[in-house]
């Protein structure tokens, strides 16, 4: 990705995206997550390409709405544990030069100046929660599910969930989804207030469309200061927490509960299914 020399936009294709499609129709932007083939999981470089791509919109006078959403039959969910398992098990100090690129895309959405909506076409796990958890807006197909699965993975949602979870659904809800790592229906997330709503495939674009005109039609910059207030109980928590939840994950990358936890994740997933 060509660095830039000052603080303006520039063309979707000049900036050599791989893992993600950035495009921009003003008065709306799109990142759409491009890892079909492992269900848009996180590696570092898709992370930086977000972070990128969220830098440009903020940039860009003409986009007033980014809309977030994954291709294929997921949204995302979380990190690509196949890379972990490469590059980050037993490597703490590794580990923590990619949560900064985690911690990094997640501040550049999150204070982004425009509204964010999240456009959840199929599961959200993990990160891939988190994600949608720190947009402004969120619309969700009906037949899909929310789901964290850290606790018997080896990692602590600590990356938006154990911080925002609890100002979303409540604390014995947020719990009850960290501790016990069932899915969670649409329906349901929409019922509980983790999304806005839950809807049928074929309504889910109208549903993002009625949401980008309206908030077209808002003055920007008191839009901006009116996110920058409402961000203010998911920035305490935050950035009280995301500093320790960095050096205590990258050291917990050591442990055998984790390399032990990873290692059968990715034993699980390469067996035929028959078996």
């Amino acid at each position: 990705m060509p660095e830039p020399s000052h603080p303006r936009p520039v063309d979707p294709g000049s900036l050599g995206f791989e893992t993600i499609v950035y495009e921009k129709a003003p008065p709306r932007a799109t990142i759409r997550l491009n890892r079909p083939e492992v269900l848009n999981a996180f590696d570092f470089r898709m992370l930086r390409e977000i972070a990128r791509a969220c830098e440009d919109a903020s940039w860009d006078d003409d986009v007033r709405v980014l809309v977030v959403t994954g291709e294929g039959r997921a949204f995302c969910v979380g990190a690509d544990l196949r890379s972990w398992d490469e590059t980050l098990v037993g490597r703490p100090r590794e580990y923590w030069k990619w949560f900064g690129a985690f911690k990094d895309m997640h501040d550049r959405l999150r204070e982004l100046g425009k509204p964010t909506i999240a456009r959840v076409n199929g599961i959200a796990v993990g990160g891939g929660n988190e994600l949608q958890m720190a947009c402004d807006l969120a619309v969700m197909v009906d037949d899909a599910f929310i789901r964290h699965v850290g606790l018997e993975h080896g990692s602590v949602p600590a990356g938006g969930a154990t911080q925002w979870l609890q100002l979303m659904v409540g604390d014995r809800r947020a719990r009850e989804i960290v501790f016990l790592c069932d899915a969670i229906p649409a329906p349901q997330a929409a019922e509980w207030g983790l999304v806005n709503r839950a809807v049928p495939a074929a309504e889910l674009d109208g549903v993002v469309e009625g949401w980008v005109e309206s908030l077209a039609r808002k003055l920007p910059q008191t839009t901006r200061y009116a996110k920058q207030q409402l961000n203010v109980w998911r920035d305490m928590a935050w950035h009280q927490t995301v500093g320790h939840a960095r050096d205590w994950l990258s050291l917990s990358m050591l442990g055998d509960e984790a390399q032990d936890a990873i290692t059968a994740f990715l034993e699980s997933r390469a067996r035929p299914a028959s078996e």
